[in-house]
C-alpha cells in the first residue's frame, strides 16, 4: 500500500478556500482546483517507489492485476479527483470511444501537434466521469426538455431572446436543440455579446431560477454559452449525491467540493463559458440532442458495509465507507487496483493512518483493510 503524494492544479476556476479547508492547511490566495490522484502523465501521484505511472509501468500485471491488463490495457483506467469549483467551468462534452479513436487518428494524420490550442482529441479513449458532492454543489448536467427552455427564455422578457425560443418550438426534440446550438454558437459575435448582455440583466432582475445563470454571466459576460446554458437543466446535488455524465451530455460544474472520477482521458469539446477553442463542427458531430432528466445518484448500500454508485461503464468503479468508532474493519481486498481517500474523520488503511484529503494505492491482490471513524472513498475497475 502506497502513499499518495498528489498535485493540486491552479486552474482559474478553482476555490482557493475549499482543498485547503479539507486538507486542514493554510490558503495561498491562489487558486486549488483540482487535486489529481492516479497515474495520469500530465500529474502522476507520487510513492515511495517513483510516481505511480512509473510504478504501473515497470509491472503491469503484478500492480494492476491481469484482469485488468487484459480488459484495459498495461496503464491504470481511471483517474480521481478532489474537484473545488469557485467558478463556474468552461460548458464542454465528451466523445464516446468511438468517436475518440477517430478524432485522435485523424487528427495524428493531419499532424496537429498534440499541445495546439485548436487540438481536440489528446488520446483515443472516451471520458465518462462521476461526480460525487462533499459540499452542496451546483451543476448543468443535459437538455432541458425544447418547450420548457422556450419558456424559460420567454420569461426573461428579451426581445432578441423570441427567435431563439421560436427556434425551439419550431422542429421535434433533436432538432430543435441542434438548430438552437448552432444559432447561438455561429451568431455576429457582437449581437450575441448584446443579447447575452441584456439576457443577464434580465436572470439578475428576476432572480429565482434564472439565479444561477446570472452568476455564469457575470463570469463570461458576452459569452454564447451563456444562452447554451439556459437550455440544460440546473442541478444541485446534496453532500453524498451524484452526477453520472456520459458521452455527449453537455454539462458544466458550477460550484461546491466534490470527489471526481473519470476514465482516463483529457478528450473535452467546449460548447462555451471559456477563453479556449470552440470547434462548432465537431462539437455538434458529438453532442447527443436529446432532453434528459439529470439523474441524480444515490449510494446503493451492501450488507458489508459498501455505498456504490452505479454506472453503466467499466473503467472505474466509486464507492465509499462510514466507517464507525468500535466497528469491524472493513475488508477491501480485490485482484484489481484501488485509490482510497480520506474526506472526513480519522481512517486507518493498513498500516497508514489517512485524515481528510490523504489517499493511498493498492496494488491489485494486496491485503486492504480499513477502519476508524470517518468517510473513505474506493476507487477501482468493475471486472
Amino acid at each position: 500500500m502506497d502513499r499518495l503524494d498528489n498535485t493540486v492544479r491552479p486552474y482559474a476556476w478553482g476555490s482557493t478556500t475549499a482543498i485547503p479547508a479539507l486538507l486542514g492547511t493554510e490558503p495561498t490566495g491562489e487558486p486549488q482546483a483540482e487535486m489529481w490522484m492516479g497515474a495520469h502523465p500530465g500529474a502522476p501521484s507520487r510513492t515511495g517507489r517513483g510516481t505511480l505511472d512509473e510504478v504501473v509501468a515497470a509491472a503491469p500485471e503484478r500492480e494492476l492485476g491481469t484482469a485488468t491488463v487484459a480488459r484495459f490495457g498495461p496503464r491504470l483506467p481511471f483517474l480521481l479527483k478532489i474537484l473545488a469549483a469557485g467558478a463556474p467551468l468552461s460548458l464542454q462534452v465528451h466523445p464516446d470511444l468511438d468517436q475518440a479513436r477517430h478524432g485522435y487518428a485523424d487528427e495524428e494524420r493531419r499532424g496537429i501537434p498534440a499541445d495546439a490550442p485548436h487540438r481536440n482529441y489528446k488520446d483515443a479513449n472516451h471520458k465518462p466521469e462521476l461526480i460525487c458532492a462533499l459540499t452542496e454543489f451546483d451543476g448543468l448536467c443535459g437538455f432541458r426538455d425544447p418547450e420548457q427552455a422556450a419558456a424559460l427564455l420567454d420569461g426573461l422578457g428579451v426581445p432578441s431572446l423570441k427567435p431563439y425560443a421560436d427556434l425551439l418550438r419550431a422542429h421535434p426534440e433533436d432538432a430543435a436543440l441542434r438548430e438552437f446550438l448552432t444559432a447561438v454558437l455561429t451568431a455576429d459575435p457582437d449581437d450575441m455579446s448584446r443579447t447575452v448582455t441584456e439576457t443577464a440583466a434580465a436572470c439578475a432582475r428576476l432572480g429565482g431560477a434564472y439565479a444561477p445563470y446570472a452568476d455564469i454571466a457575470h463570469h463570461y459576460p458576452g459569452d454564447p454559452g451563456v444562452l447554451a446554458a439556459l437550455l440544460l437543466n440546473h442541478v444541485r446535488l446534496q453532500p453524498g449525491e451524484a452526477l453520472y455524465l456520459g458521452a455527449g451530455v453537455p454539462h458544466a460544474y458550477l460550484s461546491g467540493l466534490g470527489v471526481e472520477i473519470m476514465a482516463n482521458s483529457d478528450n473535452v469539446l467546449r460548447c462555451g463559458l471559456t477563453p479556449k477553442h470552440v470547434d462548432v463542427p465537431e462539437l455538434l458531430r458529438v453532442v447527443r440532442f436529446r432532453a434528459a432528466d439529470p439523474g441524480v445518484l444515490r449510494p446503493e448500500a451492501s450488507p458489508d458495509g459498501e455505498e456504490v454508485y452505479a454506472t453503466p461503464i467499466d473503467e472505474f468503479r466509486l464507492s465509499r465507507y462510514v466507517l464507525a468508532d468500535g466497528a469491524a474493519p472493513a475488508d477491501l481486498t480485490r485482484p484489481a487496483p484501488q485509490i482510497l481517500l480520506c474526506t472526513a474523520g480519522t481512517v486507518r488503511a493498513g498500516d497508514q493512518e489517512l485524515t481528510p484529503g490523504a489517499s493511498v494505492y493498492v496494488p491489485a491482490g494486496e491485503k486492504a483493510e480499513v477502519s476508524g471513524t470517518g468517510t473513505v472513498f474506493r476507487a477501482t475497475v468493475r471486472i
